[in-house]
């Protein structure tokens, strides 16, 4: 495949990541509540995450992965009381800045594995790998070489459609720094999480 030949992909991918979910959700209340760092951590969890269901696509197992249906119920629970979790944290959080900042939960792996978790159990991103992706993808003619551009390909362009979310919010956080602002911001965050984990739930 030529580099233009992945173009299709890259554009449909990018309108994915745009449209508001849980994940972008996530994303700025992550970034609300404890800083860009943290939040960039996060979007790499949720990039893990697409990369997950892009390999599982690529190797044919959409099939498998129906079958294993109630396994994904599971998970998709899990990320959900995760994220309620992620939110009553914010919401009790202090109003010292640098005590939100250093918060449990705001580190390398947790961050991490809080945004896979939304990425895993979300099902825009299960919809579009299993059903949107073969639809601009020849996914049976693919090689290795192919899979390693798309991996690349998805990695990049889910940077640039999300980091300006989480930049945005973390300057609005870095601007608000009075104890009342900030607390507020804790709340709004808790908010943007609970709502991310009650979409997670509701949505079939």
């Amino acid at each position: 495949m030529f580099l233009l030949d992945y173009l299709p992909y890259a554009i449909a991918l990018a309108i994915a990541a745009a449209i508001p979910g849980p994940g972008i959700a996530a994303a700025v209340g992550k970034a609300l509540g404890s800083g860009f760092r943290p939040a960039l951590w996060f979007l790499f969890g949720l990039a893990l995450g697409d990369l997950t269901y892009l390999t599982l696509a690529v190797l044919g197992l959409s099939a498998v992965a129906t079958a294993f249906s109630g396994l994904f119920v599971v998970i998709k629970l899990a990320g959900a009381a995760y994220l309620v979790y992620l939110a009553i944290s914010f919401w009790r959080a202090g109003i010292d800045p640098d005590k939100v900042a250093a918060r449990k939960g705001s580190g390398f792996w947790p961050s991490l594995l809080s945004g896979y978790s939304v990425t895993i159990s979300n099902p825009k991103t299960i919809i579009f790998y299993m059903a949107l992706l073969p639809t601009v993808v020849e996914l049976e003619t693919l090689t290795v070489v192919d899979y390693a551009w798309l991996v690349a390909v998805t990695i990049v362009v889910l940077q640039i459609v999300l980091i300006p979310y989480i930049g945005l919010a973390a300057k609005a956080r870095d601007f608000l720094r009075n104890p009342r602002a900030l607390k507020l911001l804790n709340r709004g965050a808790a908010g943007a999480m609970a709502g991310a984990a009650a979409y997670i739930v509701i949505k079939q």
